[in-house]
């Protein structure tokens, strides 16, 4: 039995919700897509990785969720080759950014040592060379990344100012958050812009979501 099938009624919901979103996954997206899930709750029941521990949950809070942000990112910025995504966490969005878009360089980080590992376990099993994981502090990594982004990773102040560094100048930060009411928060570092607030509706998901877009001010 293959790891979609696995998911039985769930794996429908996923792929039926990528169509929703407008992304054409192959069957071997599919199925690792549904490896990551699989593994993401038996970790969980251990490592205590995310609160969201059934499968219907991780599918839609999770899997579902991320994959609402790759059409946008695309079009925002579509020569992307590298991506960091800041506390990761179990790897939200970054896994979900490495399975559907294969040719892109993904960097996770998190403070946390078993969430790195997880996310380490995660590029074995499922064969993603293009994912690596970094158990250190987001103030302590070096390099520069195309686009940025945080699912819930502190304030969005936060997010940018400890980034900054890593950002070029035509890169892009791609912040996740819950609603778009208050999601821009102020003050913001010089020379960091808001360009755009971007709704997003999450298929089997009734709840408000966004993403804010920052670049740095072109001189």
């Amino acid at each position: 039995m293959t790891f979609f099938n696995r998911l039985g009624e769930n794996g429908e919901r996923l792929a039926r919700g990528a169509s929703e979103l407008g992304l054409r996954l192959s069957v071997m997206q599919l199925e690792q897509l549904a490896q990551y899930a699989l593994l993401l709750q038996k970790w969980s029941a251990v490592y205590n990785l995310t609160a969201n521990k059934s499968l219907s949950q991780i599918v839609s809070l999770h899997l579902l969720d991320s994959l609402a942000v790759v059409k946008p990112l695309l079009r925002e910025l579509p020569s992307v080759q590298s991506v960091l995504d800041v506390g990761s966490g179990a790897g939200l969005p970054g896994v979900v950014l490495s399975i559907t878009i294969p040719d892109v360089q993904v960097h996770c980080i998190d403070a946390v040592a078993k969430k790195a590992a997880f996310i380490n376990q995660i590029a074995i099993s499922l064969g993603l060379g293009n994912l690596h994981a970094h158990h250190t502090r987001v103030e302590a990594l070096e390099g520069h990344f195309d686009l940025i982004t945080s699912r819930a990773f502190a304030s969005l102040t936060d997010f940018v100012t400890l980034t900054q560094k890593n950002l070029p100048e035509a890169g892009l930060w791609l912040a996740m958050k819950g609603k778009e009411s208050g999601a821009i928060e102020a003050p913001l570092p010089s020379g960091v812009e808001v360009f755009h607030v971007e709704h997003l509706q999450v298929p089997d998901l009734d709840a408000a979501r966004s993403i804010v877009w920052l670049k740095k001010h072109q001189p």
